[in-house]
């Protein structure tokens, strides 16, 4: 019924590229939403949306924020076991990254790439109604689980690197000025 309605409503490409990206990922929900069946979810509305827009991560459109809240959603759950609320909320900080991502971009597709390089230095609109419609999935989530969470898409199982540590650890080469008097 969403997916119908956006197809309907939504004016543009957006309503049929977010309503039947909906409608033929629905088709994973059939037995519960569950943490298995909402990544499931996740992952063929991203594969529905790229196969319809024919759009690929850095073209400036909504797959840029889109890839990188499914794989973020994904890994929460499978490889950090996280709830799901914990992990809606990284993808909506990992899509809001995605959002940024594109700013400097040039469009490739979508309604952008007729500004060709005017489309330089805005982040796309896509991706930002993408992050829009997370975040308002997420505001429910919370409240209907009577949750708040975080939202910060850095993994507690890959530990963060001091930039001027990284390349110092076991088995690195030693930095040029830390010679060692031997």
């Amino acid at each position: 019924a969403a997916g119908r309605a956006l197809i309907s409503e939504v004016g543009g490409a957006s309503g049929p590229l977010y309503g039947g990206s909906i409608m033929t990922a629905s088709g994973k929900l059939e037995g519960g939403l569950t943490a298995e069946t909402s990544v499931a979810f996740a992952e063929a509305y991203l594969e529905k949306l790229q196969d319809r827009g024919k759009a690929e991560i850095g073209a400036k459109t909504m797959v840029d924020a889109v890839t990188p809240a499914v794989h973020t959603y994904k890994k929460s759950i499978e490889q950090d076991d996280l709830p799901p609320l914990t992990a809606l909320a990284k993808a909506v900080d990992a899509a809001e990254r995605g959002v940024r991502f594109t700013t400097p971009l040039r469009a490739k597709k979508g309604r952008a790439s007729y500004l060709g390089w005017r489309s330089v230095g805005h982040q796309d609109p896509g991706a930002t109604s993408t992050l829009f419609v997370l975040e308002a999935v997420l505001d429910v989530a919370e409240e209907y689980l009577e949750g708040e969470v975080d939202r910060d898409a850095t993994s507690p199982t890959v530990p963060d690197e001091d930039p001027e540590e990284a390349g110092t650890g076991e088995g690195a080469e030693d930095p040029p000025d830390a010679a060692v008097d031997g």
